[in-house]
This record gives structure tokens, sequence and C-alpha cells, in this order.
């Protein structure tokens, strides 16, 4: 029978699900991204060398893994090939590379419009495009990459598509046309070293889960960034719950399997947007220092705070978590003493579910509950057992608290500093 896994963010985005993706590929046969595209950010690691991933999933640095790249993405075809050309430079084979031709294209004009349209309002996208190439999916005007196939017919769409774009930019914006020759030009040669690795990606899922083959799906962002059930306006522009494999990758939802939430030991967020356990203190410096909490994406440095259990439960609900990856955990070593929170306070009333106006939301005060911390060094544990009682407890704690197990634990930013947690271990 088929293991058929999703791996989702239950944060903001930056939980550390490309070292999970890591691991989890070793006893996967293919790994498929379903949503987002370059806006994502994973940094793994290959010996000691350290690998920044966009838009391929991290699974590609195991040999026999296929990747695949769903038809949820929009992908920008220069920023892949240079990924796939670092990749290739670091000695890893990127032939298992799959990508779906229904995966909509980012133009340079996507990556213009969206940072002339952070400059009328900030949400804290990435500049990448990755907005504007939905906006234009939505509204059927998109390219695809399966357009490349057919590049008389691939150049006259895209004529038509970059002259409402000019239009945008230079009577919207006041900014200057683009070539669209130059354009058509760049695009096609890249799309031709694209097309030997477009597939049918929900076709090869198919034929993966026929013979009873390991699966997983590769979420990005997370489940408080989500389009619909996210802090709207601040957030991500497809859906990055574990439904959204269904739609972006073409799987049936009964053929779905256990799903894995990935949240670090604390909070983080990038970008704008209410963030309730939020520290504005040394406290949030210290956490951002010492998780080395910079985009891997944009270099931006994220916002910080305590661990928020009531927007992970509320995580847990939408995406039907099974179970818990904590990542980070070894950033929290050196303290005294651990504030979560459990509750909202809002206008006297304690709200214990996530509020979804984000109105309501900014205006929430967080009801903490404090645990004792271990104040030494976990790096060298590499096992739950391992770990000094404290930092089982507190584990242990946010395990009761959402009712779902934790399954897996980093200490580290290495494949090696992450393990797995045995069901029924005892705390103590």
């Amino acid at each position: 029978m088929s293991a058929v896994r999703v791996l989702v963010g239950a944060q903001w985005g930056d939980e550390g699900k490309g070292k999970i993706t890591d691991l989890l590929a070793l006893e996967s046969d293919l790994v498929v991204r379903f949503q987002g595209g370059g806006n994502a950010g994973h940094t793994v690691f290959k010996g000691d060398v350290p690998l920044k991933l966009h838009n391929i999933p991290s699974g590609i640095l195991h040999r026999g893994t296929l990747c695949a790249l769903g038809n949820g993405m929009v992908i920008d075809p220069g920023a892949l090939l240079k990924e796939k050309k670092m990749l290739e430079e670091n000695g890893v084979d990127t032939s298992g590379l799959r990508i779906s031709g229904l995966a909509h294209l980012i133009l340079p004009t996507h990556r213009l419009l969206d940072r002339a349209l952070e400059g009328q309002r900030a949400i804290g996208t990435t500049g990448n495009g990755i907005g504007p190439a939905y906006t234009d999916k939505s509204a059927r005007l998109g390219l695809r990459l399966l357009d490349f196939k057919h590049p008389e017919v691939f150049k006259e769409k895209l004529s038509k598509l970059l002259d409402y774009h000019n239009a945008l930019l230079t009577k919207v914006f006041g900014l200057p046309p683009v070539d669209v020759e130059e354009i058509a030009e760049t695009l096609l040669v890249q799309g031709s070293q694209l097309l030997p690795h477009l597939e049918d990606v929900s076709l090869l899922i198919d034929r993966f889960l026929a013979q009873g083959k390991s699966i997983l799906f590769e979420g990005a962002q997370g489940a408080l960034l989500d389009l619909d059930f996210g802090t709207y306006p601040f957030v991500t522009s497809s859906s990055t719950l574990a439904g959204g494999a269904c739609s972006g990758a073409g799987i049936a939802p009964s053929r779905l399997g256990e799903v894995i939430g990935v949240c670090k030991a604390y909070s983080t967020r990038v970008g704008e947007g209410p963030f309730p356990t939020e520290l504005l203190d040394e406290r949030g410096i210290f956490l951002r220092e010492k998780g080395r909490e910079y985009g891997t994406t944009t270099g931006r440095p994220r916002r910080c705070g305590w661990l928020d259990l009531v927007a992970l439960r509320y995580a847990v609900r939408l995406d039907g978590i099974d179970s818990l990856a904590i990542t980070k955990l070894d950033v929290l070593d050196s303290l005294s003493e651990i504030p979560f929170a459990v509750a909202y306070r809002l206008k006297g009333e304690i709200l214990g579910d996530f509020p979804v106006d984000p109105l309501e939301l900014a205006q929430v005060e967080p009801v903490y509950e404090t645990m004792p911390g271990w104040e030494c060094d976990t790096s060298g544990a590499r096992s739950f057992e391992e770990l000094p009682r404290a930092a089982r407890a507190y584990l242990d704690r946010i395990s009761k608290i959402l009712g779902v197990s934790i399954s897996l634990v980093s200490i580290g930013p290495k494949r090696e500093e992450t393990f797995f947690v045995a069901a029924g271990v005892p705390v103590v």
C-alpha cells in the first residue's frame, strides 16, 4: 500500500519545512510541490554545504527520488533554471525533476507589477511576481509551461498579455514599458531548456500510487498565510493548506494520508499583519539572533515572538494535522522560563479560538502559560529521550493542549540534528 503524506507549515511560514522534507524524502519515491513559487525559501545541507532552494523540493538531494512541481505552482523559468544550475554545480543530479505543463508562468512584468503594487500598499510581498501571476491565472490571461511546446502560439499569447501589462505599467504606475520581442526571445530559450522536464504530474502521481510507491506532498508558506483562512490581506496568493495538494497537484482527497504540520518552538513572521505574541523588546531580538531569523528568499529580518498555541490549534483544525514536527527547539536552550500563549483576551473576554477578523486579531492580548526552561545545550541530543526533562515537558504540554502527537524534533540546521519521536515515549 502506498504511503501518502502531506507536509505543511503550521505558522506564518519559515518553519523549517525544507529540512523536514529533506529527511522524509529519504523514504519517499516522489516529492511534490503543489502551490506557491519562488517566494518559498528552504536552506538544506549537502554535507556541510548550505543550499538555498526556492522552487525545487529538497528531496532532489536524494538520488532515485523524483521531485515534481505541480500545476498549482507559478514558476519563473529563469529563476528555476538558475536554481537547477546551482544544484548541478554542487554535484546534485537534477534529472529527476518533473514539471507540470499546467503550471503558470511568472513573467518579468509580473515582478515589475508586484513591486509597483507593494509600493502602494505594504503587504510584505517578496516582489517575485507571485501575486500578479496568480491574478492572471484567475483572470484566464496567464501562460502555462505547456505553451512553450508551441512557439508561435506562445509568442502570440505573450504579446497580448504584455500589451496589457505595459498598459498597467505606463498608465497606472507611470513606469516605462517592456520590450515584448526581447522578453519573448528570452523566454523561448528558457522554455526549450525546461521542456524535457515537462510531465503530466497528476498522471505520474496516479501511476506511483498504483505501484504502491511513497509520495510526499510539500507545502510552502504556512496555514496563517493561506489566501482564504490567513490574516488577509497579509497573506500569500495560494492555498497553503493540506487540502491544496488536491487541486494543486491533481490527487483525489480520499487518497491523501498522514498530514504533518511543521512549527518552530516559538513564532516568527515576515512582513506586515497582526502577530499576537510578537516581542518588540530585547527578547525578540534574542530569538532573532539566536535563531538566525532572516528570510532565505528576501534576507529580511523576521519578527519574533513566543509560541502561539491558539494560532497553532487553528492550523491543526484547518489542515487536519495528525502530528507535529517541532523545529529550532535549541534556540530556547538558555532561557530560564518559557511563556507560550494558550488563549487571547479581547475587550475583557477570553478567547480560546483564533479570530478570523484581522482587526480583532490585531487587538487581542495573549494569555500566557509559563514553564521552566532547561538552561542547557541540546545540540548533542539524537533522540527524544536524550533531551533535558524540562524540554520534554515543554513538548508534552504543547502536544496535550493541541491534541496531536509530536513526531519529529529538530535541534539544529543539519539532517542529523533532527530525530523521530516514537509514539508512547514517556516524557520523564
